[in-house]
C-alpha cells in the first residue's frame, strides 16, 4: 500500500475547519490562554487502519504532543509535534517515518515556525517555515536529494501551516454552525499555498471501539483526486462536541480500498470529556 500519511494527515488537521470560513477566512485573534481548548501536555494516539476488498489491518499510527513554552519577558508559546510510522511488519512493504512540529504563540494561535521531516518509501522531503508579522513566509523546501530550495510566498492573516491550524480550529465557536455550506481554508506545505473547501454535515452519536460512545460533529471534504485519492468521494470526520474538540475517527475512499484512522489514547485533556456517555 504505497499511501502517503503526509497526505491523510493533511486532511485530518483540516477537515473540521469548515465553519470558521464563511465568505473570508477567520483571521488569527486574540484569545485568552484559559480559554483555548487545548493546553500543556495534551496528547492524542491514533491508528490508521487500512481495508482492501475483505482485508481489513491496522498499518500504523500516530501521535499529536503539545508543550507550552515561556514565561515573563518572553512571548508564551506552544510547541506542537505530530508523528507518524507505519508497524514494523509493513516497513518491509512501505516504511513510513514522518514528523511535523509547529510553533504557535499562546496568545493568539499564530505560527511562527514550523518544520516537516517525512520518509515515505524512497520518498523524501523537508520542509522549515518562519512566518513573520507581516505575513511574509519564508520556506526551505528540499525533496529527496534535490538542492534545497528557498521560497518567499505571501500569505494572509489566515495562512496556517497545517499543524498550527490543527489547533486554530479547536478554538473556534460551533453553536452557530450550519450544514451543507462550502467554505474555503487556506495552508501551506512544501512552499505552495492551498486554499480547499469543506462543509459541516450535522451532529451524530459515534461509537469508537475500546474508547466509547460519543455526541459528535461530522464535516466533510472533497478530495482532489490524483495517483491516491478518487476526485467523485469525501473524507469524513467526526470531532467530539463539547470543550476539546478533538477528532475521533476518519475515513476515506482511495483509488484502490480505504483507510480508516480512529482516537486510541488521550492523555492531560484540558476539558472534561462531556462529550463520552458511554
Amino acid at each position: 500500500m504505497k499511501l502517503r500519511l503526509s497526505a491523510i494527515l493533511g486532511l485530518l488537521l483540516i477537515s473540521f475547519f469548515s465553519y470558521s470560513q464563511e465568505k473570508n477566512c477567520l483571521s488569527t485573534r486574540e484569545i485568552a490562554e484559559k480559554d483555548l481548548s487545548f493546553s500543556d501536555g495534551e496528547s492524542l494516539k491514533y491508528v490508521i487502519t487500512y481495508k482492501w476488498g475483505s482485508v481489513m489491518t491496522d498499518v500504523g499510527e500516530g501521535v499529536t504532543t503539545l508543550k507550552r513554552i515561556g514565561s515573563g519577558a518572553t512571548p508564551a508559546y506552544f510547541h506542537a509535534s505530530v508523528t507518524g510510522k507505519t508497524y514494523k511488519f509493513y516497513d518491509l512493504f512501505f516504511k513510513v517515518r514522518d514528523l511535523y512540529e509547529s510553533k504557535f504563540y499562546a496568545s493568539n494561535v499564530s505560527p511562527f515556525y514550523f518544520h516537516r521531516n517525512v520518509e515515505e518509501g524512497k520518498y523524501r522531503m523537508k520542509n522549515t517555515y518562519s512566518f513573520s508579522s507581516d505575513n511574509v513566509i519564508k520556506a526551505k523546501v528540499q525533496k529527496n536529494d534535490e538542492p534545497v530550495r528557498d521560497t518567499i510566498l505571501k500569505g494572509n492573516n489566515c495562512t496556517f501551516d497545517i499543524i498550527t491550524l490543527f489547533y486554530f480550529a479547536r478554538n473556534l465557536d460551533f453553536s452557530n454552525i450550519h450544514p451543507g455550506i462550502k467554505n474555503p481554508v487556506t495552508f501551506t506545505i512544501d512552499g505552495e499555498l492551498y486554499t480547499i473547501y469543506y462543509r459541516f454535515i450535522g451532529r451524530e452519536v459515534k461509537k469508537i471501539a475500546a474508547v466509547g460512545t460519543f455526541r459528535t460533529m461530522k464535516f466533510a471534504a472533497m478530495l482532489v483526486a490524483g495517483k491516491v485519492f478518487r476526485g467523485d468521494k469525501e473524507m469524513t470526520i467526526w470531532i467530539t462536541d463539547d470543550s476539546n474538540k478533538i477528532p475521533l475517527t476518519f475515513e476515506m475512499e482511495l483509488i484502490i480500498g480505504t483507510v480508516y484512522g480512529r482516537l486510541t489514547k488521550f492523555e492531560n485533556l484540558k476539558f472534561p470529556l462531556t462529550s463520552k456517555f458511554k
